[in-house]
């Protein structure tokens, strides 16, 4: 007959859902710095690795490499929606998210940039979507009069412009010449951050 260990020598129980929602925001975080660094392409298993974890349980959240990469795009949207439905939310506040995407995110830039200019026709649907929440986050938050709220179409080019400056091996050169672009636009923008909870 086996003896049972003494209850101070049991096994941790099995965190189970815990676990799993860790693992998942674990492999997202590490998907965005991944391809920030490398881009889309990208090998899965950095991706585990960074996250800490075996490939076997990156699969069993993302079944392929475009899951991954939808799950960081949702993942910035998110943010930026939260960002502006804070109550005391405003446009330069979101653009401070929304430019620390930018940043981090090359996944990203390739999105804001997917509704093109000569057809939406091309566009997988999931990509115009998310960029149409995007605009929608900031515009509730467009001032009557601001220079962006009189140009047709002004809030997404802008948003493309910048995010088309958005270039260099570091952080930190990225995050200099996106907020350079707003200024050139004359757009003010808060504090360059992730939303946080």
């Amino acid at each position: 007959m086996k003896q049972q260990p003494p209850s101070d020598e049991r096994r941790p129980a099995n965190e189970g859902r815990k676990a799993a929602a860790r693992n998942r925001a674990a492999l997202v975080a590490a998907a965005r710095e991944i391809y920030a660094e490398d881009g889309l392409g990208a090998p899965l298993s950095a991706i585990a690795r960074r996250a800490g974890v075996g490939q076997g349980v990156l699969y069993r959240h993302f079944p392929d490499r475009a899951a991954v990469a939808t799950a960081v795009l949702e993942e910035n949207v998110r943010q930026i929606e939260r960002a502006a439905a804070e109550p005391d939310a405003d446009l330069a506040g979101v653009l401070g998210v929304l430019t620390w995407h930018l940043t981090r995110s090359t996944a990203f830039i390739g999105l804001l940039h997917a509704d093109g200019a000569d057809s939406r026709a091309a566009v997988p649907a999931y990509a115009q979507e998310l960029s149409e929440r995007v605009e929608r986050s900031l515009r509730r938050h467009l001032p009557d009069g601001h220079r962006l709220a009189g140009v047709d179409e002004g809030l997404r080019l802008a948003v493309a412009m910048v995010s088309g400056a958005v270039t260099g091996p570091t952080r930190e050169q990225r995050e200099r010449r996106a907020l350079t672009a707003w200024a050139l636009l004359g757009v003010e923008v808060g504090a360059v951050r992730p939303h946080e909870e």
